[in-house]
């Protein structure tokens, strides 16, 4: 299942630079944007478009697998017997369609979008509201992590953002040990792409559900994020920015702890601080 890929996750350009009053060109890079459409290939059935999200190429497969498990359309990592791009020498879009085969026959109607989701909100193309919640049992988790621990994540969240050094313009998801330890991260110009990507990277290894695990996410923690959090079994995600009213309810109701505002040597807590060790 390896997905390297011809299309990369930053952009050679040119840019014009005004500083002190003095304009000059230099060489820049930009982090790559491009569509990229998941098929579903059941037993007996056609392959069939589930949905198109703008991305930042690489680890796609990842993102496919994470997309089908956190909206649903899987039920769990061993439903999913094959992940291959659908290549064709003479397609544009060579590279940015990818296929997961399921061993068994899949039911897209409840799950298709009836656009395609842009980069930055992965609910927009919800086909009705109806939609936006899925199916998800609470997280039990008895993990507990350290205010120690939890302050210096996203210093090493942020050492670990390759494609962001080298444009500026990309989200990223870590998942973290209880003691602090990086396991993965993955970069998106997407917040919801980057957090499937560690899905996808858990379900390929057989790790899931992440009932040991802390996610970082280097934005706001939305609806999305908590769900998807919850499907993968994650019961800590910490953000350097604020969550949304949408997602701390869900996060009450889902047995999530968010942390908010990881900035220095403090933080805001907002749903089950029993994980949280203050001292």
């Amino acid at each position: 299942m390896s997905d390297a890929s011809a299309r990369r996750p930053t952009t050679p350009a040119r840019v014009r630079v005004v500083e002190a009053g003095t304009a000059s060109e230099r060489p820049d890079r930009l982090v790559t944007e491009e569509p990229m459409e998941i098929r579903v290939h059941g037993p007996g059935q056609d392959a069939a478009p589930l949905a198109v999200t703008m991305r930042t190429p690489g680890h796609d497969f990842e993102l496919a697998v994470g997309f089908c498990l956190t909206e649903r359309v899987v039920a769990d990592a061993g439903a999913v017997a094959r992940v291959a791009y659908c290549l064709r020498s003479d397609a544009p879009q060579e590279y940015n369609v990818v296929t997961v085969t399921t061993r068994d026959p899949v039911d897209l109607d409840p799950h298709r979008r009836a656009f395609a989701a842009n980069a930055s909100c992965g609910l927009c193309g919800k086909a009705t509201l109806d939609q936006v919640a899925v199916e998800c049992a609470p997280v039990h988790s008895d993990l507990r992590v350290s205010a120690a621990v939890l302050t210096a994540l996203p210093d090493r969240l942020r050492a670990a953002q390759s494609v962001f050094d080298a444009t500026g313009g990309v989200h990223a998801t870590g998942c973290f040990t209880a003691d602090g330890v990086l396991q993965v991260v993955r970069e998106d110009v997407g917040r919801h792409n980057a957090f499937d990507k560690v899905v996808g990277w858990a379900a390929l290894a057989g790790s899931l559900p992440l009932a040991d695990a802390v996610c970082l996410v280097s934005g706001r923690v939305s609806f999305e994020i908590v769900q998807k959090a919850a499907v993968a079994g994650v019961p800590v995600i910490g953000a350097v920015s604020a969550p949304s009213s949408l997602a701390v309810q869900a996060a009450e109701r889902l047995g999530v702890t968010v942390v908010g505002f990881l900035r220095g040597d403090r933080f805001n807590v907002y749903s089950h601080p029993e994980r949280v060790i203050a001292a």
